[in-house]
């Protein structure tokens, strides 16, 4: 209840008027004039009506205290009894509660966010969502049920908005041990075939053990066991190996479960580096100039992933016109330094309308042959004189092509078409223009006809006769150009055609890049979504078989995406690294963040929220019973006004004094009869003193 006033002249002529009726009451009493006191009380009377005062009655509601209790839902409250502890300290809390009418609980769940890389326990963020349509002074306390484990700490100085208590409940056990191994440091992309390191550290959290003072850790790339390493734990421990392949290589480090570790889920670290090849080095060796020479060098030159060595024959041996040796500027063909002393060093040897005319010796083909039995790659781009007697088809070169010429040649035009397995190989699959009939690209017109070829054909000529045949020889492999018109399509001729998306994608499953693999099988995720991708040139593979990182398995069925090609998405439950199975083939794949803080550290902690409750005169403490069976709760503490010690045992609550107005009476003093009493009292009391 309070006074407050309504006037009905304003203030300053009010106080005018007062001033005016405190000089006229002040003289009177001077002047010693009868009745001077009635008088007065008679003007201030009627400035009291004037003023108009008012009695106000709030009704007020008071508002309840805000305790927000943020339950921690992530990965590592999952271990051992966690889970349980928490559902059952959650219940205590809420029946305790209840208890106190005037506080209102909001219970916020924290959990990992499934589309991030790094999932992680963000208790602190939950909190400020939770409390952002609150004002400050009603919120009586925050109370965090977790294991200790918080990756969004604000810093112990920082203001979280309210000022009132925070308290942690700890679900885990004191005596919890746990070893886990983590990467420190490692390359992200590395040369294949060069030496690489590794730092890696292994830790024992929570109760130390002396049984077992150092730890084996296991090692797998790309799924095949490499020799184990000994490491000290909290000591930094190095692995050196050399990339092994092209694209993703996935590292796999894994220590032993410990007896009586509360998880064994970070026993294990992935490390992917991506393999890059170095400079691919390709022979080009041209039997004569012609119009696809320079088709296929601005190919291999425009590559930066690509050393071109490139010798055109300009004048063969047999060649007689006189000319003094002296006066010629070409340069000799290095036969012996590039044939068999340099030979290995080539990823590519492509012979370009190249016939035997006596340059090379005949025994320098057998070294080729050889050289692609021991996994070199040999390209024929076949024109007329790979059909004639000086063919190399008739060379000891012969074991190892694919097809063999039958000395005819086809010249007549024609549309290059897309074989049935050349429309599911992926050296050819989706070529732009080959979707339609005929194809939406320019003709050739004429091939080198052969017998039936090893291999694939995977491009034909017309009436089905082959025109690319793609073959593995040995560990080698070997593709054959059976046309010299490929330029057509490089000067626009009738529109001209994908030359270069062909010539590239043929040069680069010689020197097998894995992409163009023709069996094949490939994983890849982003956050927890799994993509699986299945390369055959054969039939439906069906489904795959995915091995979670908790050991179970699950069919993942395959649907075709293009020919020859079978896909198949699925958003993953565990974080970890999968094994996919297709057949044979075999490949690994790490889903989620392959160093998500969340897996890091799983042991319990009261140290993460201590320097919150000392600053806030909160409590942090444990609640497994003395058995392990069950949850011991600290007691609540309702504290009127601001919190200025800890309670060892209670968890303290201020409770707000701040209300909701809920209605308002008003009594005017000088309205009504009242007042007009009052007037008439003063002002007849001020006329019987003058009488007398």
């Amino acid at each position: 209840m309070a006074l407050t006033f309504s006037p009905l002249l304003p203030w300053p002529l009010i106080a005018a008027l007062g001033v005016a009726a405190l000089v006229l009451a002040a003289l009177g009493f001077w002047r010693g004039m009868r009745g001077s006191a009635l008088r007065a009380l008679a003007l201030a009377a009627l400035l009291g009506a004037i003023a108009n005062p008012l009695l106000v009655d709030e009704q007020r509601e008071p508002l309840s205290t805000v305790v927000p209790i943020v339950v921690d839902r992530s990965a590592s409250q999952t271990a051992t009894d966690r889970t349980t502890r928490t559902d059952a300290a959650l219940a205590g809390l809420i029946d305790r509660f209840k208890a106190f009418p005037r506080i209102e609980t909001r219970i916020v769940e924290a959990k990992d966010d499934p589309d991030t890389d790094t999932p992680s326990t963000r208790l602190f963020s939950a909190l400020s969502d939770a409390i952002a349509d609150v004002p400050s002074a009603r919120v009586g306390a925050a109370i965090f049920l977790t294991d200790g484990q918080i990756h969004d700490l604000p810093g112990p100085d920082a203001n979280l908005g309210f000022n009132a208590p925070i308290h942690g409940l700890i679900t885990g056990k004191a005596d919890e041990f746990d070893r886990r191994i983590e990467i420190i440091r490692g390359p992200r992309f590395g040369i294949v075939g060069e030496e690489q390191e590794i730092t890696l550290r292994v830790f024992d959290d929570g109760q130390q053990s002396t049984s077992a003072p150092d730890a084996e850790i296991a090692v797998r790339i790309n799924g095949e066991a490499q020799p184990p390493l000994r490491a000290i734990p909290g000591a930094e421990v190095s692995y050196r190996f050399k990339v092994p392949r092209g694209g993703a290589n996935v590292l796999e480090f894994s220590v032993a479960e410990r007896p009586g570790e509360i998880t064994a889920a970070n026993n294990r670290a992935v490390h992917v580096i991506e393999g890059i090849r170095q400079n691919l080095r390709v022979l080009l060796v041209s039997g004569e100039p012609h119009s696809g020479e320079r088709a296929w060098r601005n190919l291999l030159k425009s590559d930066a992933s690509v050393d071109l060595v490139h010798f055109t024959i300009l004048r063969p041996p047999e060649k007689q016109d006189g000319t003094p040796i002296n006066e010629l500027s070409l340069i000799a063909f290095p036969t012996r330094e590039l044939f068999v002393e340099k030979i290995e060093d080539f990823d590519l040897i492509i012979f370009d309308r190249y016939q035997h005319r006596n340059v090379l010796p005949i025994l320098y083909y057998d070294y080729i042959a050889q050289y692609v039995e021991k996994g070199g790659a040999l390209l024929i781009a076949a024109g007329p004189e790979h059909a004639s007697e000086a063919s190399i088809a008739l060379t000891p070169l012969s074991a190892v092509l694919p097809a063999a010429p039958t000395g005819r040649m086809n010249e007549a035009p024609f549309y290059p078409r897309l074989s049935e397995a050349g429309q599911k190989h992926p050296v050819t699959r989706g070529l732009e223009g080959a979707a339609v009939e005929p194809p939406h690209w320019g003709r050739w017109f004429r091939t080198v006809e052969v017998g039936t070829p090893r291999g694939q054909t995977v491009m034909v000529a017309n009436d089905n006769k082959p025109l690319l045949v793609l073959n593995r020889q040995g560990e080698g492999r070997v593709a054959m150009l059976l046309s010299d018109q490929g330029w057509l399509w490089a000067r626009g001729f009738e529109g001209g055609g994908p030359h270069v998306a062909l010539y590239r994608r043929i040069a680069h499953w010689l020197m097998k890049q894995p992409e163009l693999e023709e069996e094949a099988l490939t994983a890849r995720a982003s956050g927890r979504s799994l993509t699986v991708l299945r390369q055959t040139i054969g039939a439906d593979p069906g489904p795959a078989t995915v091995k979670y990182p908790s050991g179970r398995t699950e069919s993942l069925p395959l649907t075709p995406a293009a020919p020859g090609l079978y896909r198949a998405e699925k958003r993953m439950e565990e974080t970890g690294l999968y094994e996919i199975t297709s057949g044979d083939l075999k490949t690994l794949v790490h889903a989620g963040a392959v160093d998500a803080p969340e897996f890091k550290a799983m042991a319990s902690t009261t140290e993460t929220l201590k320097p919150y409750a000392d600053k806030t005169h909160g409590l942090v403490t444990r609640i497994a019973s003395a058995s392990g069976d069950g949850v011991t709760l600290p007691s609540i503490l309702p504290v009127n006004g601001e919190v200025r010690v800890s309670d060892p045992g209670r968890l303290s609550i201020r409770m707000t004094g701040e209300t909701v107005l809920k209605g308002i009476d008003t009594l005017p003093l000088f309205a009504g009869f009242l007042g007009l009493a009052v007037l008439l009292l003063a002002i007849s009391a001020t006329w019987w003193r003058e009488g007398r």
